[in-house]
């Protein structure tokens, strides 16, 4: 039998392959709670706004899971995302360059169900990538 932590951790591992790299936008019904908090992007429209910007800028993007650990109701993970600029990305037009950018989530989950969400991402190392510095 499963550990909390461990189901937790497979939650948030399914939540991010389908959200993040599959793009189904529509998931969040079935990994978010009712009462869920999104603490970087304000809501839950405000995640799945982020997630079509990525997408749009970057339709080839793949986020990678580098490392992962539960402990009680929270779950932390490294990742990485790489894919090639091919749209616009916050007003800057495609150059057509890869990027290679790490990130860091924390996720809270209760019951089977992501309650709360904060994120962290390398947009220094990201920008410079896209700009070819």
């Amino acid at each position: 039998m499963k550990t909390m932590e461990e189901r937790n951790v497979e939650t948030v591992r399914t939540f991010i392959e389908a959200f993040w790299n599959r793009s189904e936008f529509e998931c969040v019904d079935r990994f978010l709670s009712t009462d869920y908090q999104e603490l970087s992007y304000q809501s839950k429209d405000g995640l799945k706004k982020f997630a079509a910007t990525i997408l749009e800028a970057f339709p080839d993007k793949r986020y990678t899971i580098e490392e992962i650990m539960g402990q009680g109701d929270i779950v932390l993970v490294r990742m990485t995302v790489k894919g090639t600029h091919q749209g616009i990305f916050f007003g800057t037009a495609p150059q057509g360059r890869r990027i290679d950018v790490t990130l860091y989530r924390r996720y809270r989950v209760v019951d089977g169900r992501i309650t709360e969400h904060r994120g962290w991402i390398d947009m220094v190392t990201m920008w410079h990538q896209i700009r070819g510095e």
